[in-house]
């Protein structure tokens, strides 16, 4: 079955759930974040749309609008910047690794850093600091859009909204007895962001439009009824092109020093599309006719008007959106702004919907950041207006990316997930060459750091940017993208190929230790602690991609030579062990500091998304990752802190988890960088790391559906962390690995109603507290069952 069929099956059975049974219905109220004033910053309060392809930063400005947006392949960087990259790779490193594994043998750590901080590292031109990374590049922001409407008066019923069940942004106010209205929304469909303006002035206002752009290598000119601005950047040569198609009821009377007038208009549409040369394919990543591409997205715009657009977007969006419905018992608090209910969250005020809103928040930022076609979601999604933003707003695979992803599958967004996995498949290419260079492994690779253009290579220095881990890590997402569809088509001819690779090349790069156990060497913990022979990340990472192209090839029923190495190599691996403070250790020796509040938790990966140390199976280890997790505390950066909701919602602890939800909720003002203890939300809902970054609001919402249900033992566990805070609910269109979608009603603490629907045929256990009942599925035929688990048809 390929992606299209599955997303068409997926949305089937949702409507089925929703329509036919409607267990909980869906609410008539709104989610919206909303607001009483303009946004003044960018990162704290402008509010992101996007489609996948473009993203845009609305601010909601009376007398001028400023939109920023962004296209997702513009970067600095790559080959057209230096022409010596090559993705970081250094020929023949790997004939220093004997050197760094033998002085690593002898103890002789720091000897051992040094000399793989200096052959083991990846190239770049030059690290110039302030984040500018010459050869590795960063993502652009691509232009600016300021609106000027004619009126003079002092404005009156401001309101700013982002409705996130319809991904419509709005923008109400009255001027002089005139009311005017904005709507914006990021269209999928038709790759365009649409801006529409509307005033009920009997003769219309003027507009004056402006298009400006950090770019200096471009011109911004007329043409027609589009205005243009094209050019290449100056960094590496890559053409790019947007065109805004104007239409309105007015007179657009001139165009000079770079603004657009339009006279006496009631209505004003712009519809914005753009595109580079960019294209992922490896290597030299360029060739895509985007002058072409755009002119073809704008001609099919002309066919339609705005309702027309309007309305197929509403349809493509929540097709994805509404899937998933989330509720909880609260008081209605929806008619007090955003940014004051989060204060009064963080006065300590409860506010179960402003949760649940932020729950969704984080499917509607998956949805607007990763479509199938598109380019992955970065550190920021979509979304940058810095030439030098933070760590490039690249893809970081030591956990970053990752996490963005998390919530995907569970959450019934399986297609968003698709962007992702096609990245992953053409990394192999360059990481290939990378575990050549650097281990003379077979299969591939990917470190800390990643690009549009290949980079594959550990970072260019150490420890942050030594992590092989990268590939083996995406290889869960390429299986869980499996075990929540069933689709075995996919598996046999995307899936597996994918992983085995990355199992290949650990197979490779593992050595024995003088135990005669498999260890990784050299080997850091990210981003933490100094160099060392099998960190325990590198192990449970090894011991996750061996165990799931293990069942892989025995759901394929193939590949049986290869299957029988990774059962060997698996059976030899360093295993977990529990240090003198009753902690899950985090290298082999018991290093671990009870002191250290370190944001990454890294050894903790076996318990999430891994699934090694579990519950049913490995109690002992449980029991040390919550004395691991209690003493790195509940403070972090932003990803930090939601990484520890879905580890103690693993550790059945809701409470806990709930406590870190408030936590990672905190209304923070902070736009630096703050590597410590600076997670938190600004005030449009955007996590902070600080600077703001995506994966801090997906891994809050895989958090709070792990709370709710759960299925990596092999088993479907209901309300599994279920928070004190949280008595009465119901939530729908969640999924299970199997393909199966959940939905749930909760009283006073207790399961009350629950609804199984499968997309095959098959028979699974389904667990609630202590009781655990075997339960026969009918693909496309729904199961209920009461809160004892007894069948009610």
């Amino acid at each position: 079955m390929n992606f299209k069929k599955r997303s068409y099956f997926s949305a089937l059975i949702t409507i089925v759930l929703f329509t036919t049974y409607n267990l909980v219905g869906q609410t008539n109220e709104p989610l919206k974040l909303w607001y009483n004033q303009p946004a003044q910053k960018w990162m704290t309060e402008a509010l992101p749309i996007g489609n996948g392809y473009m993203g845009a930063m609305i601010f909601g400005g009376i007398e001028e609008e400023h939109i920023q947006f962004n296209e997702e392949t513009l970067w600095t960087g790559g080959k057209g910047e230096w022409d010596q990259y090559n993705g970081g790779n250094r020929e023949n490193a790997y004939k220093h690794l004997p050197e760094v594994r033998r002085l690593l043998n002898e103890g002789k750590y720091q000897e051992a850093h040094q000399l793989a901080n200096k052959e083991l590292t990846g190239i770049i031109k030059a690290d110039a600091g302030n984040d500018v990374l010459e050869g590795y590049g960063a993502y652009q922001p691509f232009g600016d859009l300021f609106i000027k409407p004619a009126q003079e008066g002092e404005p009156k019923n401001y309101k700013r909204t982002l409705d996130i069940s319809k991904a419509i942004s709005a923008i109400t106010y009255t001027v002089n007895g005139v009311d005017h209205k904005r709507e914006y929304f990021a269209s999928y469909p038709s790759r365009t962001l649409v801006f529409h303006f509307e005033n009920d002035s009997p003769n219309g206002i003027d507009y004056v439009i402006k298009q400006t752009t950090v770019h200096k290598n471009v011109s911004i000119f007329l043409e027609g009824k589009e205005l243009v601005m094209s050019g290449s950047l100056e960094n590496n040569g890559m053409g790019l092109e947007s065109r805004m198609l104007i239409d309105s009821d007015g007179k657009k009377l001139s165009f000079t020093n770079g603004e657009l007038l339009v006279r006496s208009a009631k209505k004003l549409t712009l519809y914005l599309t753009a595109a580079t040369d960019y294209k992922n394919e490896y290597p030299n990543y360029n060739g895509r006719d985007y002058k072409a591409l755009n002119q073809k997205t704008i001609e099919a715009l002309k066919k339609k008007n705005y309702h027309q657009l309007l309305s197929e977007h509403i349809e493509d969006y929540t097709n994805l959106f509404s899937r998933v419905n989330f509720e909880l018992e609260s008081s209605d608090q929806n008619n007090i702004p955003t940014d004051e209910r989060l204060k009064a969250y963080a006065a300590g005020n409860e506010d179960s919907a402003l949760e649940t809103l932020y729950f969704q928040y984080g499917r509607y930022l998956l949805i607007s950041s990763s479509r199938p076609g598109t380019m992955p979601a970065n550190l920021q999604g979509k979304w940058n207006n810095k030439t030098n933003p933070p760590w490039a707003s690249d893809y970081h695979a030591n956990i970053n990316i990752q996490m963005i992803y998390w919530p995907a599958e569970i959450t019934n967004l399986s297609e968003s997930h698709e962007p992702l996995i096609d990245y992953i498949d053409k990394l192999r290419a360059p990481g290939r060459k990378s575990a050549k260079d650097f281990f003379n492994a077979e299969g591939w690779m990917v470190n800390t750091m990643n690009n549009p253009f290949g980079f594959t290579a550990p970072g260019w220095d150490f420890p942050w940017g030594f992590f092989p881990g990268g590939a083996a890590w995406y290889g869960r997402h390429v299986w869980e993208h499996y075990e929540f569809s069933g689709d075995r088509t996919y598996l046999k001819e995307k899936g597996y190929p994918i992983m085995k690779e990355a199992a290949q090349f650990w197979l490779d790069y593992l050595t024995k230790d003088a135990d005669g156990y498999l260890v990784s060497s050299p080997s850091y913990s990210p981003e933490h602690g100094g160099i060392s022979t099998g960190a325990y990340m590198d192990i449970e990472i090894a011991w996750d991609i061996f165990t799931n192209c293990i069942k892989a090839s025995e759901v394929l029923g193939e590949d049986k030579a290869f299957k029988e190495k990774l059962v060997a190599a698996k059976a030899q691996l360093l295993p977990l062990r529990i240090g003198k403070w009753g902690q899950l250790q985090e290298w082999k020796e018991d290093l671990d500091d009870p002191n250290n509040k370190h944001r990454h938790v890294s050894h903790l990966y076996a318990l999430y998304p891994g699934s090694q140390v579990n519950t049913l199976e490995t109690p002992a280890l449980v029991d040390a990752a919550r004395v691991s997790l209690d003493a790195r505390g509940d403070d972090g950066t932003g990803w930090s802190i939601g990484w520890k909701i879905n580890f103690w919602a693993r550790l059945l602890d809701g409470d806990r988890s709930y406590k870190l939800l408030r936590r990672a909720m905190k209304l923070v003002h902070e736009d630096g960088v703050n590597m410590m203890d600076g997670g938190g939300v600004y005030t449009n809902l955007l996590s902070t790391h600080p600077p703001f970054q995506l994966d801090g609001n997906m891994g809050a919402t895989a958090g709070m559906a792990e709370m709710l249900l759960q299925s990596h033992s092999g088993e479907v566990h209901l309300l599994p962390a279920l928070p004190k805070a949280w008595p009465s609910g119901k939530i729908s269109g969640l999924k299970v690995r199997g393909g199966i979608q959940v939905d749930m009603e909760w009283k006073e603490g207790e399961l009350t109603l629950v609804r199984l629907l499968s997309n095959v045929t098959q028979s699974k256990k389904v667990k609630y507290q202590d009781k655990t009942v075997e339960v026969n599925l009918i693909g496309g035929q729904v199961l209920t069952l009461n809160g004892e688990l007894q069948p009610l048809n």
